[in-house]
């Protein structure tokens, strides 16, 4: 345990030191000014314009030649637009407050999950029984591990796109960090498509499992006993995790996919302004689905002795599934599924028939 936690304050040194540039830096031309005279003439000239301009959203919205914010096309293509001003907009927001933003919580989030490790401590760990209990099976830990190794990809390769140009281009210079943001820009693209294919079959396949019941509520007033080290009653998934499977991989992943498969395949129609809309919310889902992560991987492995081996070899010890999972501990002596119904109760056997009385010896006549 103490080799992992140096390793882990290792890597998180390292991150914080490689990232803190990002925090609060922006690129050149974040203030978003006109690149050229020409531009500049032609918003002034708008801007002298008493006519007032339709309102966001509409298809008459900008000129032809300034379209701002259409969102259909000027015919096939766009390429009668000389002036499209959202991307001065988004190349202000994108570079300047969200970049700030999301280098911000990346920094903060793990160097408070380290704090909550040295203050608070992991969950208190049962002594082990010596008996195991089969809690996932092969086809659920590979799905889980596909998803999570594709995500980990585009995690990498997303900050490295984002950030890049401040944090690794000074000291490797335009010819290696080319090379790199190159080969990252593709590993991207390609690995993106099949994180969609991972999250819906992995919503599949544990949608069962997670829906949520009564005792829940309990596990929530109690914190999870992450600081009383209590074992709040819970089914097979705790509410925690069951809030994982909602709110990351469900409503980030909806997020993450469709924006990214809106950048991604740029042939069907899209417009810049619906290219730009599709990037805030790829940056935003992006930062939140890290920040997630994070605390998802820290209660799995480190905060939680005993949980990184249910998925890693589909086992757990008795021990820890009865004080973690109690309630799916006592299903699972019963046979019962996850998520499934008690199975039928057997028909007892017939009662025996007792002996009929024998029948009475007619007396004597009288």
């Amino acid at each position: 345990m103490r080799a992992n936690l140096s390793v882990l304050r290792a890597m998180l040194a390292l991150m914080v030191a490689l990232m803190l540039p990002s925090a609060f830096a922006a690129v050149p031309n974040n203030r978003a000014q006109p690149a050229y005279a020409e531009e500049q003439t032609m918003l002034q000239v708008e801007a002298d314009t008493q006519r007032g301009a339709p309102g966001l959203m509409s298809s008459q919205s900008g000129h032809v030649h300034m379209d701002r914010h259409y969102l259909g096309q000027y015919g096939d293509s766009e390429g009668n637009v000389i002036v499209q001003r959202g991307g001065n907009t988004w190349r202000y927001l994108r570079n300047g407050p969200m970049a700030a933003i999301a280098g911000t919580l990346l920094i903060v989030v793990p160097l408070l999950i380290v704090l909550f490790y040295n203050t608070v401590g992991p969950a208190r760990e049962e002594p082990r029984s010596g008996r195991k209990l089969q809690r996932f099976s092969r086809w659920d830990m590979q799905v889980h591990w596909a998803t999570a190794i594709s995500f980990i990809a585009l995690a990498i390769s997303g900050l490295v796109l984002t950030f890049g140009k401040k944090i690794m281009l000074p000291w490797m210079g335009h010819d290696a960090y080319s090379w790199v943001a190159y080969i990252l820009k593709y590993v991207h693209n390609f690995i993106g498509p099949l994180f969609v294919l991972c999250s819906v079959v992995m919503f599949f396949t544990f949608l069962r499992r997670n829906f949520f019941q009564r005792v829940d509520w309990q596990w929530v007033k109690e914190g999870g006993g992450l600081v009383s080290h209590k074992h709040p009653p819970a089914g097979y998934f705790n509410a925690g995790e069951k809030a994982w499977f909602w709110l990351g991989v469900t409503l980030l992943g909806l997020v993450m996919s469709i924006s990214g498969l809106v950048l991604n395949f740029v042939n069907f129609g899209q417009t810049r302004y619906v290219l730009q809309v599709a990037n805030y919310l790829h940056i935003i889902g992006a930062t939140f689905y890290i920040i997630a992560a994070m605390g998802h991987i820290y209660i799995g492995t480190w905060g939680t002795p005993g949980a990184y081996e249910a998925m890693r070899h589909g086992t757990v010890d008795e021990a820890w599934a009865k004080a973690h999972h109690s309630l799916w501990y006592e299903q699972a002596k019963q046979g019962i599924a996850p998520g499934g119904a008690p199975p039928p109760t057997p028909p007892s056997p017939p009662a025996p028939h007792a002996p009929a009385p024998p029948s009475p010896r007619p007396g004597p006549a009288h």
